[in-house]
């Protein structure tokens, strides 16, 4: 997988996660559930499912765009193959993340997840060294 190819594959991901809450929010509006139901500030009338999948979409939204900066500059200045392998990590890394986002959140899982986080933290650093380097 290319770095580009991890990039887009990350914005997918990101847009299937809120795609799935888009489907649900449709089908409870289109059941009668008002459609400011879900205005910030109020209470998640969501399950827990479900709300975790809207925190795995905004986890994805923290940080898609610092990996958007790093494969994009390493685009532009001709430095793809400096981060390679590694950007691909990235997207495995967060689809793990994620998925264990939506299993639940035990102690475990959350412990789990946020190996998961902190892998992705530790090649955005390694990618930002090379880069510089």
């Amino acid at each position: 997988m290319t770095p580009m190819t991890a990039l887009l594959a990350f914005a997918a991901w990101t847009l299937l996660l809120v795609a799935l809450v888009l489907a649900y929010r449709s089908v409870r509006i289109l059941s009668g559930t008002p459609a400011d139901a879900w205005t910030r500030g109020k209470p998640s009338i969501d399950p827990g499912f479900v709300v975790r999948l809207t925190h795995a979409h905004l986890n994805c939204l923290e940080n898609l765009p610092i990996f958007a900066v790093i494969v994009l500059v390493a685009g532009a200045q001709d430095k793809l193959p400096v981060i390679g392998a590694l950007a691909a990590w990235v997207f495995y890394a967060r689809v793990v993340q994620s998925c264990v986002h939506l299993v639940g959140v035990n102690p475990l899982l959350v412990t789990v997840r946020g190996t998961f986080w902190i892998i992705q933290i530790v090649l955005f650093a390694v990618m930002f060294a090379r880069l510089f380097g």
